[in-house]
């Protein structure tokens, strides 16, 4: 039996599809620790995966980004951040006996000289095509093309940016764990050169792997997060739900934005629900929304695989988790897309024909959001395709590709 750690560093949604790649290395017979942020613990262990303890930065940066997201996003990213954030990653697995690493972005920073330290093989994990190609940039930088040159040279200067950043505290990280000094930059070389793996957990239906891609960055289908069989819907959503017509779900995730934003968009919703004659789910998230009408209901966390096969349409800012999980339910997206990876992924609905329509948040007004619901609810041709794209991505089992990489790896390593 193999001892994998993954080092999960992010939000919910980062999370909970590597809960799903957890459970399918343990079924495989492997012993699994998920090493995330304090309030993932219950998700984590809940899922039989044993638990290692980041302290909740990334939540307390949304809280000093209540009044300035932009801010606290910033210092979330900061040297000094990503010299806290490593130093607690560092703290988490530094007992850990693991054979091998699985490490999302954030994670790769401590993640990397920690696997050396050890001499064990790691793997990148990701949710998103970050890695150059003449196809687009890299999707955390949006839904624009630049051309072939252009997009490989947006990912080109992204990563010298980064490099530049953060190459002294990688520097310290290395000097603290007793390896040799080498620059950032040639590490980047050696990882090319060995062909490093990165897994990216979505359907090569809604993102071909690019051709340009070099070997070892793999395409492997959705990885679906992993739940505990003893939730149960709250009685007030069950009635919900039975009282009328199926109704048009509305989040935005862990989108950071302002009490006042969160009161426009609350109030953007109540209305456009009303113009439009549908019933409206909304999702508090980290918006803190909160929208109370006879035809409208906020509600909590609540499982996306249980609740979207119930919903009409699915309305949110196209986070690479959401946005699986509306696909898997087989119902139409209104892409309300404001930063990150969210303009890419709306841009890919969009272009598969499943999305009723694509709003950036800076536009979204009432008259536009009813009007996209009542597309949403109404189309069915809209409908038709979603399901029949939703069929085809069932058929993938991307946590199985993980598992076979893993396992590839550590034959290697032996």
């Amino acid at each position: 039996m193999s001892r994998v750690a993954i080092v999960a560093v992010g939000s919910r949604g980062d999370v909970a599809p590597l809960t799903g790649v957890g459970v399918a290395l343990q079924q495989a017979g492997h012993s699994v620790s998920i090493a995330a942020y304090t309030p993932f613990a219950d998700m984590v262990t809940a899922c039989g995966l044993a638990f290692r303890e980041l302290p909740a930065e990334f939540q307390l940066a949304a809280d000093r980004a209540e009044v300035q997201p932009i801010k606290g996003l910033a210092a979330f990213a900061s040297p000094a951040g990503m010299r806290a954030l490593g130093h607690d990653i560092l703290a988490a697995v530094a007992d850990e006996p693991a054979d091998i690493a699985l490490l999302s972005p954030f994670a790769e920073m401590a993640g990397h000289p920690w696997a050396e330290s050890k001499g064990i093989p790691s793997l990148g994990v990701r949710l998103q095509p970050l890695s150059a190609t003449a196809q687009y940039p890299p999707a955390v930088l949006g839904a624009w093309s630049a051309g072939a040159t252009g997009n490989r040279a947006a990912a080109a200067v992204g990563t010298w940016l980064v490099d530049r950043a953060y190459g002294r505290v990688i520097a310290d990280f290395r000097r603290e764990l007793g390896l040799p000094r080498i620059a950032v930059r040639a590490l980047r070389k050696q990882r090319t050169a060995a062909n490093w793996p990165i897994l990216h957990g979505y359907s090569p239906l809604v993102a071909p792997r690019p051709l340009d891609w070099r070997p070892g960055l793999e395409v492997t289908g959705y990885w679906w997060p992993a739940r505990s069989g003893d939730w149960t819907p709250p009685a007030e959503l069950i009635r919900f739900l039975s009282d009328g017509p199926a109704p048009v779900f509305v989040g935005f995730g862990s989108m950071m934005t302002t009490p006042a934003r969160a009161k426009q968009l609350s109030d953007i919703i109540r209305h456009a629900a009303d113009q439009a004659g549908v019933r409206v789910l909304v999702q508090a998230g980290w918006t803190s929304l909160d929208v109370a009408d006879d035809a409208v209901m906020t509600i909590g966390d609540t499982p996306h695989d249980w609740l979207f096969p119930r919903v009409a349409a699915v309305a949110h800012h196209c986070g690479a988790g959401t946005t699986a999980a509306g696909l898997r339910a087989g119902v139409p997206t209104i892409a309300l897309p404001a930063y990150g990876d969210g303009p890419f992924w709306a841009a890919q609905l969009t272009a598969l024909g499943v999305a009723a329509a694509t709003i950036d948040q800076r536009q979204l007004r009432v008259d536009r959001l009813a009007a996209a619901m009542r597309t949403a609810v109404d189309d069915p041709r809209l409908h038709d395709t979603v399901r029949r794209l939703s069929a085809a991505i069932a058929a993938e089992d991307g946590a199985a590709q993980v598992v076979s990489a893993v396992e590839s790896l550590l034959h290697q390593s032996t």
